[in-house]
């Protein structure tokens, strides 16, 4: 099991790149998350929702996404409830003290979850959730020590040194354990380093004396380009790049699945960057509005920080204006939550780019969607018949104004609108269809009177080679014979 000494400290690479080594090696492995918190997710080929992250991990694994690989997704909605998904499914929306009572309930769902998947499995990697040292999370806790101790598991804690204090944070760690709980830490990694590791060894050394346990390998600081779910990622504030497409998204406060736009990262044409204010939006060739778990209250964010007012000065200047899901809901002039599955207010007004009015309903949709681009006008000139593909997750309902061409046809019917340079969507990943991306982006290049360029690499591919990536830089710096040892149940090294 991977457990770390915080959020955020490389958990989910660290799992990954253990699912590809051991893949790799031969053994049949499976990724496991009982209790993710996370507002990206996935729709799995028979319409559950999971966490992004254990996606990722199958794909490392070389397997198809399981909602058994993530039972219970916690997807925030307000700065003190979210809304809690069980098996896939919408259980409801909880404050945090309602779902510690639920807590108990799901220890059977996760535990069942896990032996169904272990039967067909050799391996399971298991990743913990921020901190096993939150001590007052330790009642009733289904993902980190509570998990580990519910399937016998033993556990590596990975530390980042990226951010300092390093040492403080293992040795903390490790001091809030129980006794029982520092016994299952059978090795340390310390994740994300910079500069030369020979400063670093007297600092490990010393580490290894105090807690006793030994640091098993010290991981570079790396640009792997995978999907990151985590709502503290860097992606928010990296550099911006000399690009000739701009692409910028609005960075709401309740965005979700931002790893669609992770396509985007892979081309060297194309600077991708996250704006908080109006100040920050400055002149993109394309601008994004989002997907958004409270899109209500995203709505009301816009236009209070007076983003809506850019969004119309863009519009006007035949900017490409692009909205996903929530952001594809906030075009039209009305959304409505009369059963408050997302708010509580119960309804705001949109930014009125289309007549479009949206209502959210008890029922989720949540399905994976193939089909072709049916617009040919617009910023969709020549893309007709395109395929695309990706999935669908919402619970709003939307009318389709007269006069406007569709976007899309799936399996579900036509969807979207496309009027002039303006876009919108309820499908998530569309972006990830290199073709229709490409297509898209030319029609920028040729709005702006430069090159076209030939866009042919898969987006499979790209992350395939980041997968490569990851697994030969772990290798090359964890002791992966003892992590073997760990696996096999032989800790006499430590």
């Amino acid at each position: 099991m991977i457990q770390g000494t915080a959020s955020s400290v490389g958990k989910s690479m660290i799992t990954a790149a253990l699912c590809r080594i051991f893949a790799e090696d031969g053994r049949s492995v499976a990724p496991y998350k009982s209790q993710n918190m996370a507002l990206n997710s996935f729709v799995t080929k028979e319409g559950h929702e999971m966490g992004r992250a254990q996606t990722v991990q199958a794909a490392a694994c070389f397997r198809e996404p399981s909602v058994l690989m993530n039972p219970v997704l916690l997807k925030p909605s307000s700065d003190t409830g979210s809304q809690v998904i069980v098996m896939g499914r919408v259980h409801g929306n909880m404050n945090a003290a309602e779902y510690q009572k639920f807590k108990p309930e799901l220890k059977q769902i996760v535990l069942d979850a896990y032996r169904r998947l272990e039967s067909g499995c050799d391996v399971i990697v298991i990743e913990g959730a921020g901190s096993p040292a939150e001590i007052n999370l330790r009642e009733n806790d289904i993902v980190n020590m509570g998990m580990a101790e519910l399937v016998d598991a033993p556990v590596i804690l990975v530390a980042d040194i990226d951010r300092g204090g390093v040492f403080a944070s293992v040795v903390g760690t490790i001091f809030l354990l129980k006794e029982d709980e520092k016994k299952r830490v059978k090795g340390v990694i310390i994740n994300k380093f910079r500069g030369d590791i020979d400063i670093l060894m007297p600092g490990i050394r010393e580490l290894e004396s105090i807690i006793n346990i030994p640091v098993l390998g010290v991981v570079p600081y790396a640009d792997i380009k995978l999907e990151d779910e985590d709502s503290v990622t860097e992606r928010f504030i990296r550099k911006s790049k000399n690009s000739v497409i701009d692409i910028c998204v609005i960075k709401t406060p309740w965005i979700s699945n931002f790893t669609d736009f992770d396509v985007f990262d892979h081309m060297d044409d194309v600077n991708l960057r996250y704006a908080t204010s109006a100040a920050e939006i400055g002149e993109p060739h394309m601008l994004i509005i989002p997907g958004s778990k409270n899109t209500i209250a995203d709505m009301i964010y816009i236009r209070e920080k007076r983003i809506d007012t850019v969004i119309y000065s863009l519009h006007e200047k035949g900017v490409v204006i692009a909205g996903i899901c929530g952001g594809y809901q906030m075009m039209g002039s009305r959304i409505d939550d009369p059963y408050s599955v997302e708010s509580e207010s119960s309804s705001c007004r949109g930014l009125g780019l289309t007549s479009m009015e949206t209502v959210l309903e008890r029922e989720k949709i949540t399905t994976q969607v193939n089909g072709t681009v049916v617009s040919d006008c617009g910023i969709m000139e020549g893309l007709k018949a395109l395929n695309i593909k990706g999935y669908e997750i919402h619970m709003g309902r939307s009318s389709h104004p007269e006069g406007l061409s569709c976007f899309t046809e799936t399996e579900n019917g036509k969807g979207g609108i496309v009027s002039g340079n303006l876009f919108g969507t309820y499908i998530h990943g569309i972006f990830d269809s290199i073709e229709f991306t490409g297509g898209l982006l030319n029609n920028i290049r040729r709005s702006l009177g430069i090159e076209l360029k030939s866009y042919n690499t898969d987006y499979t591919e790209m992350r395939e080679k980041e997968f490569e990536k990851l697994a030969q830089l772990v290798r090359g710096s964890v002791d992966m014979k003892k992590v073997y040892r760990i696996l096999d149940r032989d800790d006499t090294f430590c």
